[in-house]
């Protein structure tokens, strides 16, 4: 991964502007990643890198990242640090040349590209590319989460394709809404790879849809984050009604992966990727499908497409298969 996104980064000839939610890397893939943004500067390309700093206290889900600020500081090129108190810069997209993105679910991280589940989304298009330029800008000059991700979500015919960009906190809550009512459109299946479902219009929708049973329902979770959700759901009594819609998803067709608890210097082998197929619509990105996701600056990118619907379709049942049913703890 480190040599294919060096590659990647490599082939900048104007700017390369990166927001990171979590950079942080061993001695090895460092020198590949950091040479390759290093070259670039060397050889006049303007780049720029957001990163997450600071996080809630206690602990949310997902967990908090540990960028590397020094390895970030060596770079030699602009940087700014955004404040995740209290919603997080929890996007992992790169704008290059203002013509192409790569954007999904992974984090700069040896664990990240070792250890967890992921997608990653590479479009070229200049269009699309400004869209997300835009929303850097806005990210770059604010400082500030809650004010950003107000670029509308335009859709884009490129080459045939369907696009749509979303941003967030700007239009999170439009995007779960949008989620939801195409997975309540869908006529023949729904795949999810989500850390944690609790966005309550996904939440209501899928409980809909899997007691009615007209459609082919199954995903996979963190089955560790959702049950550190749960036990945060029975704290606060104001959001305990979401529990049974829950319970009614995750007895459908949904395992979860047994990751390690985060804590200081523990692995972080997290079931990470974060797409939705509903028949021939994918949306993937940075977005868990949470509550606390909508209030984030995150990216989704909603693209209809039979092909990659149908290759991420099959990719949620590789990683489901590779774990067990979900059980809730009560």
């Amino acid at each position: 991964m480190a040599n294919e996104l060096a590659g990647w980064l490599g082939e900048a000839r104007e700017s390369l502007d990166l927001a990171q939610y979590d950079f942080h890397l061993l001695p090895e893939t460092a020198e590949i990643v950091a040479g390759a943004i290093r070259a670039a500067a060397g050889r006049g390309v303007a780049v720029r890198i957001l990163y997450n700093v600071d996080h809630r206290n206690p602990i949310p889900v997902p967990p908090p990242p540990e960028p590397d600020v020094q390895l970030i500081g060596s770079l030699g090129v602009p940087a700014k640090a955004v404040a995740g108190i209290p919603d997080l810069m929890h996007h992992k997209f790169v704008v290059r040349d203002t013509q192409a993105v790569w954007t999904g679910s992974m984090n700069w991280t040896d664990d990240s590209w070792a250890r967890q589940e992921n997608i990653i989304l590479i479009v070229e298009s200049a269009e699309l590319a400004g869209l997300f330029a835009a929303d850097f800008e806005q990210l770059w000059t604010q400082d500030s989460v809650e004010l950003t991700g107000t670029v509308p979500p335009k859709r884009l015919n490129l080459d045939g394709l369907l696009i749509r960009p979303w941003f967030t906190p700007g239009f999170g809550e439009d995007l779960s809404q949008r989620i939801a009512r195409t997975i309540g459109r869908a006529t023949r299946r729904v795949r999810i790879c989500s850390p944690v479902i609790s966005a309550a219009p996904v939440l209501a929708t899928l409980a809909q849809v899997v007691s009615e049973g007209r459609l082919d329902v199954a995903g996979c979770v963190d089955a560790t984050q959702v049950a550190e959700v749960v036990r945060q759901w029975e704290e606060n009594g104001n959001v305990a009604w979401k529990l049974p819609l829950l319970e009614r998803v995750m007895a459908g067709q949904f395992t979860g992966k047994r990751s390690t608890p985060y804590g200081p210097g523990t692995v972080h082998d997290y079931m990470h990727a974060k797409v939705v197929v509903a028949d021939d619509v994918v949306f993937g990105g940075s977005f868990n499908l949470s509550r606390s996701g909508e209030k984030n600056a995150e990216n989704v990118l909603e693209v209809r497409d039979p092909t990659l619907a149908e290759s991420l379709s099959a990719y949620t049942d590789e990683v489901r298969h590779r774990y067990p049913p979900v059980s809730l703890p009560r």
